[in-house]
């Protein structure tokens, strides 16, 4: 017959039913429940709400992909917490600055355009205490095909030797954000990759809501072409956040990977926020990780936020007058030589020195302190100590003997860029 109907099924040689029929069609089998909670021996309890091990080992190979342990976050000051050259600055036309550690914002071929950028500490999503804010004061209304602006990060391309990039092992990985903007509409974000052929992908999004909070999270799938990134101090990956865009960058799909082609640098930004002063767009809680699937930000301590961000810029604050900048000697009648010692290593040697542009700000010393009368400048850049000329005019010490370069007052610094 073609159907057997029996309520029970037991061994011939068993005791107890191993598997019971019900009238629906389900089955039940000895020793298998549905429960909202299951004890495995005597130290592991499964339930609804996850698994609870006392005195075992739990062996986990990865996590989304990539390593269990160390930093996952690929990159340097996603929560906006250091700015070592100040809480607020401003920019007008074609023009590039670093506010926020890390993050540049950047302008091309901009006639009008003047905006206010700062590290907003009063409007941020829940969880984070700053924000990296562009708020516009002066309207660029006609937008032409060659301009654009953006919001920028660069990572060196020895942080990213793990992604396996332009092999057949590339991996993917997903960013994700909070953003907030006076525009609602498209937007887009650029991935670029210089090293051997150079590669584009843009990951278009959307501002839902004017002036709202929203978190994007953006899947960059692996790319297998065009090379792989050096292992070196250079530029690996470079991501623009895209505010505003001329056609000339949009006429191309680049929603996939492609070799690079400038008419899609920003393919599928539609926004213009230069166009109005009414205009601002704001971020942070920025995160760049191995894998498809995101996770919560990864959250590090300002300690060690500060130490990533000194390797490409690195600010010495005078903090009081007469706070001791380095040690050196006294190099003919007219100045001396001192040698500053940094806290972390440059990425390279320093590209430039900023001072604050005030000879009264910085002082030499030996027995007695004499004033500089020009700001110290940058005689030889190294990696780890930066050695300064220190110029005072007649002041009457003697050549080669002992001193220290100081401040002249609480505002005096000097700050060391390597930046990519």
């Amino acid at each position: 017959m073609s159907t057997l109907k029996v309520n029970k099924l037991r061994d011939t040689a068993g005791s107890a039913d191993a598997i019971t029929l019900d009238p629906n069609g389900g089955a039940v089998l000895a020793g298998v429940t549905t429960v909202t909670s299951v004890k495995v021996g005597a130290a592991v309890t499964i339930s609804e709400s996850g698994i609870e091990a006392s005195g075992i080992g739990i062996t986990c190979a990865n996590i989304n992909g990539a390593q269990i342990g160390g930093r996952r976050n690929l990159i340097i000051n996603g929560a906006m917490q250091i700015a070592q050259r100040g809480t607020s600055t401003t920019m007008s036309t074609s023009d590039s600055k670093y506010l926020c550690d890390r993050w540049r914002v950047k302008t091309a071929n901009a006639d009008n355009v003047a905006m206010t950028i700062s590290q907003d500490a009063t409007s941020y999503p829940t969880d984070f205490g700053q924000c990296l804010k562009i708020d516009i004061t002066t309207a660029e209304t006609t937008l032409d095909s060659n301009e654009y602006l953006q919001v920028q990060q660069r990572i060196e391309a020895q942080n990213l030797q793990h992604i396996n990039n332009g092999t057949s092992s590339a991996k993917s990985l997903v960013l994700s954000f909070y953003v907030k903007a006076y525009q609602a509409g498209n937007y887009v974000v650029a991935i670029y990759k210089d090293d051997n052929t150079a590669r584009l992908i843009t990951l278009p999004y959307t501002i839902n809501a004017s002036a709202t909070w929203e978190r994007k999270v953006l899947v960059i799938p692996a790319d297998t072409s065009g090379g792989g990134i050096a292992n070196d101090t250079g530029i690996g990956y470079q991501l623009d956040w895209f505010l505003a865009a001329g056609s000339g960058y949009t006429s191309t799909d680049s929603t996939s990977w492609i070799n690079y082609a400038s008419t899609g640098y920003a393919y599928g930004q539609a926004v213009n926020t230069m166009s109005s002063t009414d205009n601002y767009w704001q971020i942070t809680g920025v995160q760049l990780e191995v894998g498809s699937q995101v996770t919560p930000f990864e959250y590090r301590g300002v300690g060690d936020e500060l130490s990533l961000c000194q390797r490409y810029y690195q600010k010495i604050d005078g903090t009081t007058a007469n706070t001791v900048f380095g040690v050196g000697n006294v190099d003919g009648s007219t100045q001396g030589q001192i040698l500053v010692t940094l806290g972390t290593p440059l990425r390279i040697k320093a590209s430039s020195m900023d001072t604050t542009g005030s000879s009264g700000d910085y002082k030499f010393r030996v027995r007695t302190t004499q004033s500089c009368d020009a700001v110290p400048t940058l005689a030889t850049a190294g990696i780890t100590q930066q050695f300064l000329e220190w110029h005072a005019n007649s002041h009457g010490f003697t050549d080669g003997d002992a001193a220290l370069g100081i401040s002249g007052s609480s505002s005096s610094y000097l700050a060391f860029s390597a930046d990519l």
